[in-house]
């Protein structure tokens, strides 16, 4: 029987137990195919498009989730009732300390849970952390390919606007409990804004499941709010090709 969000059946998988999880579609098959070059499309429904890769003698799948927590926990309960049981996100970021370079990559070790979607399966208490092994992972992948990777917490926002404190919105509105957020989360040492790791840890923490996650920063958020498409795509080359030097070791030890 198929999951019915990501139209998708334990067999298709091929004994697949580990899913790189990309927000967008359109990265689906760079990621899969920079895993094997004859990866094959199994599904593409909404917006969970999905490739299945051979890595040596083990297969690994690649989803899209959307944007945001709730597509994600959907992805990732069909996910795990098909077998898969770790997780790796790989997108893009927004930094917000100075320090952090436009092209650097980020390796989630937890993320602020700033979104709705995580208190649907732990406290606000339950905290957001990835498994100390895709950290560890992720970070020996960048070293690997000669990446900048900086390793800490990042702000998983629900949404792109008033939740970042952006003012660039329809609006221009921001509630009073968002004023000033962001120079909070930047004096408490986070490292960027996105809007699914939350989700994604707790998510998986929750269900004794393994989650990490690496993501491009695209743009210094104290530097400029423009976005250059041709930074935007090396970056995502870099994040990816982090993520897959990261599957590859994780597949080849599990």
């Amino acid at each position: 029987m198929k999951a019915y969000h990501i139209d998708l059946e334990a067999g298709a998988l091929r004994g697949a137990t580990a899913a790189i999880l990309p927000g967008d579609p359109f990265r689906v098959p760079r990621i899969a195919r920079a895993l094997d070059a004859e990866a094959v499309e199994l599904a593409h429904h909404r917006e969970y498009r999905s490739m299945l890769a051979r890595v040596g003698a083990k297969h690994v799948l690649v989803t899209s989730t959307g944007i945001g927590g709730p597509s994600t926990a959907i992805a990732m309960e069909e996910l795990a009732t098909l077998g898969i049981d770790s997780f790796l996100r790989v997108g893009t970021t927004g930094a917000i300390q100075e320090r952090i370079g436009v092209g650097d990559l980020i390796v989630a070790a937890g993320a602020v849970r700033l979104d709705g979607a995580s208190r649907h399966y732990a406290p606000l208490e339950f905290p957001a952390i990835a498994d100390h092994r895709w950290v560890a992972g992720l970070e020996r992948a960048a070293a690997r390919i000669g990446a900048t990777a900086h390793i800490g917490v990042v702000v998983s926002s629900d949404t792109f606007y008033p939740g970042q404190e952006r003012y660039d919105s329809f609006s221009g509105y921001v509630p009073r409990a968002l004023r000033g957020s962001s120079a909070e989360w930047i004096q408490l040492g986070c490292l960027s804004y996105e809007m699914e790791s939350a989700t994604l840890f707790t998510v998986a923490r929750s269900m004794g499941l393994a989650a990490g996650c690496v993501l491009g920063v695209i743009l210094n958020r104290g530097a400029s709010e423009r976005v250059d498409p041709a930074v935007v795509r090396a970056t995502e080359d870099r994040a990816i090709a982090c993520a897959v030097e990261a599957a590859r070791a994780w597949i080849g030890e599990s």
